[in-house]
């Protein structure tokens, strides 16, 4: 169920566009190309724009509780202010990319927006099988985006890339929410389901090295709604493909090693919130460990025994 928060202050935008993403209306004063757009709500979740925010009230990079909110400082790209779970005050620095702002505005500062409404971010992509959600989580480079892509392209609605919300409904069942629709895949996965770089943007302007590129996905094939979670996995390295399911404390744990951006649960003071749920996801969804060559010429292999798995829990 959505929590309303209302906002600290009203404030008009210059120029403002809405925006659905994780299950929130979003009225932003900076456009956001990455997100779908939505029709103007009378009283949007949430309000961003560009303004001065408060100075940090120590040095160093990374978040920073003050003024009532929570300050992240972004080295090379600008600070970001997030308020009540509502309102996300962005101050770029001079010069820098739009592309580069966006990337950790709708990322960690959207991260610490999401922990601050109690909501439960996993690290995880959501792909829709059978009308159900299967979401796929791990640490960065475990191949999620990977995987989702391949799911993609044979004809699965993608329900979230990177950060999968996750709400629980009035019985009680987790619904995965509709997140960014796009896929950011690295060079060599990009390359391996037959796409070129030259047609996707980089996901991040300035740094050659950071190889990875942006894959938008059209509105047809994605979810745009809550969908209900049939399972979770928790992607692993191994020398043999293995499917186990984790039970109680086990599961829980895993589930906290993998919220989106975990780290601003305690500065936000939301660690009960986030334990309770992750314990409901442990009692309605079943989760699983997935171990697995990561090789990407196995990739085909693999990714249909996790179908044939999905396909078996839906009976």
């Amino acid at each position: 169920m959505r929590r309303e928060i209302p906002l600290s202050a009203p404030r008009i935008m210059t120029a403002s566009h809405d925006y659905s993403v994780f299950g929130l209306h979003v009225r932003s004063e900076l456009p956001l190309p990455e997100l779908f757009e939505a029709e103007p709500a009378l009283r949007p979740d949430v309000l961003i724009h560009l303004g001065k925010v408060p100075d940090p009230p120590a040095s160093g990079m990374g978040p920073h509780v003050t003024g009532g909110g929570l300050l992240l400082v972004i080295e090379d790209v600008g600070r970001y202010f997030i308020r009540d779970g509502a309102e996300i005050v962005v101050e770029p620095q001079s010069g820098v990319p739009d592309t580069n702002v966006r990337l950790f505005l709708l990322g960690s500062a959207m991260g610490a927006l999401l922990h601050q409404r109690g909501l439960l971010p996993l690290h995880s992509n959501a792909v829709e099988i059978g009308g159900k959600a299967f979401a796929f989580m791990g640490r960065s480079g475990a191949g999620k985006s990977t995987l989702a892509a391949w799911f993609h392209d044979r004809g699965h609605a993608i329900i979230a890339d990177d950060v999968c919300v996750i709400r629980f409904d009035q019985l009680g069942r987790a619904i995965a929410s509709a997140g960014l629709p796009r896929l950011r895949l690295w060079k060599e996965s990009l390359e391996a389901s037959g796409r070129e770089t030259a047609s996707f943007p980089r996901s991040y302007t300035g740094d050659p090295a950071f190889e990875k590129y942006d894959v938008p996905i059209a509105r047809a094939a994605a979810a745009t709604d809550g969908t209900e979670l049939a399972a979770v996995y928790v992607l692993e390295r191994g020398d043999d493909f293995n499917i186990a399911r984790l039970e109680g404390v086990g599961a829980a744990d895993a589930l906290m090693a993998n919220t989106y951006r975990g780290g601003f649960v305690a500065t936000v003071k939301g660690e009960l919130a986030h334990w309770h749920a992750c314990m409901q996801l442990v009692r309605t969804t079943p989760i699983f460990r997935v171990e697995r060559r990561w090789e990407l010429d196995e990739i085909d292999e693999q990714c249909g025994l996790l179908l044939d798995h999905g396909l078996g829990i839906l009976g």
